[in-house]
């Protein structure tokens, strides 16, 4: 298996120009979430020419394509909707065209996170050229909605027994890092009511946005004093959204509600989440209503599949058997030790691992502090790099650590523990 090593990474490189063309191909489709049909049938279009096996859209709208017809079902999942551009004027290049030169490709998505796909299919064609099948089927998922609702992809792929993999790589970017897990994540509502009259004569009402106002203060002091853990880091709590109902402008707000989102340590359930705003003094003495945000809209193909807006954490062990499949693929290639850490944003791991307990693992092309930033850019170098790691993966797991893996894989993060 290691003589292949530098003959993948010759490969790896010598497909880098098609790699570029291919990711800015996506990057020049806009395809924000519940949009991406048209970027969805690019990829299709470029698996095909690959050489995949076989190329399928399921019911959502996610396309799967899979290599080989083994025993050992693994997957690799790339999500391909993005973010909006944001204020156009932040941006130095179209954020549909951008700017290519010999280190980087700039546009949105190169990182977050259509640059993960473009390494999966070439790793496939790859595989195929260089005859790496095994006792494994490999699928390679380009998951869409996941921007509006990390996992919702992965809640129906699993749930509809569209795939049951043994473990699945998330190639979001990880700085050229491996990734073991990260904090989860809620979306909260907190809602004051009051009573409209002219502005006036205010005193006739109750204004509910004041009642909001010293909510926001004990919200912005509870942050500060949330759960840490020393691998995860601590819990955070910031109101991102705030909204109103008023008769007119020369009224009193009649209601005032805000979004909070709310990242989850160890140790922080959404339940304790939740009873934590409960119990702030201001929410109490206003009568706050204190709810959950469900995700309900519709996919591209018009499919609706309603969930809590809930995401957990999770993390594997550093000695797991996915991790060390990743270790020694990255030693076996580059020479060198990898850095293990995790993602301090949120990915569609909060289903396959937070809610479903198959094991996840993380190693992408493009840097965490390019996601949803203006003239976000990706490494050419790195798509190469992460081409070769998917292309030996397979084969090295089911060689060295499939007759390995434990029955149940145990969410370190569980609340408790």
């Amino acid at each position: 298996m290691e003589s292949n090593f530098p003959k993948v990474l010759e490969l790896a490189k010598k497909y880098e120009p098609e790699m570029t063309r291919f990711l800015r191909d996506m990057i020049a489709i806009p395809s924000e979430s519940c949009q991406e049909e048209k970027v969805i049938l690019r990829i299709k279009a470029e698996m095909e020419k690959a050489g995949f096996d076989k190329v399928t859209i399921d019911p959502m709208g996610n396309i799967l394509g899979t290599i080989g017809h083994g025993k050992h079902l693994i997957a690799m999942d790339a999500h391909i909707d993005t973010v909006g551009v944001g204020n156009p004027d932040n941006w130095q290049y179209d954020p549909y065209k951008g700017h290519e030169d010999n280190e980087v490709i700039i546009g949105r998505g190169g990182s977050d996170q259509e640059g993960g796909m473009a390494s999966m299919v070439y790793a496939g064609k790859i595989i195929k050229e260089l005859g790496l099948e095994d006792d494994y089927t490999l699928a390679v998922v380009g998951s869409i909605q996941e921007e509006d609702c990390d996992g919702l992809c992965w809640q129906y792929i699993l749930k509809e027994d569209i795939l049951k993999p043994e473990f699945v790589v998330i190639t979001e970017p990880t700085d050229g890092k491996i990734y073991r897990g990260h904090r989860g994540r809620m979306e909260i509502k907190v809602t004051t009511k009051g009573i409209s009259c002219h502005g006036s004569a205010p005193e006739r009402g109750d204004n509910a946005i004041y009642k909001m106002a010293p909510i926001l203060s004990e919200l912005r002091a509870l942050h500060p004093n949330l759960k840490d853990h020393p691998f995860l880091g601590k819990g955070s709590l910031t109101v991102s959204e705030i909204f109103h109902t008023s008769p007119s402008r020369c009224a009193v707000a009649d209601s005032c509600w805000i979004s909070i989102d709310r990242r989850l340590t160890a140790g922080e359930s959404g339940e304790y989440a939740m009873q934590q705003i409960k119990n702030l003094p201001a929410v109490k003495a206003a009568g706050a209503e204190v709810t959950m945000y469900t995700y309900e809209r519709p996919s591209y193909t018009g499919l609706v599949y309603p969930t809590e807006s809930y995401f957990p954490t999770w993390l594997i062990e550093e000695n797991h058997p996915v991790c060390s499949t990743l270790t020694d693929t990255y030693r076996g290639l580059f020479k060198t030790e990898p850095v293990l850490d995790k993602w301090t944003f949120s990915t569609n791991g909060v289903s396959i691992m937070g809610r479903y307990g198959i094991p996840c693992i993380g190693f992408g092309p493009g840097h965490e502090d390019q996601a949803h930033a203006p003239n976000e850019k990706t490494w050419k170098k790195e798509l190469v790099q992460a081409a070769a790691m998917y292309a030996v993966i397979p084969s090295l797991y089911v060689r060295r650590y499939a007759d390995k893996m434990p029955s149940n894989t145990e969410n370190l993060m569980k609340i408790g523990q």
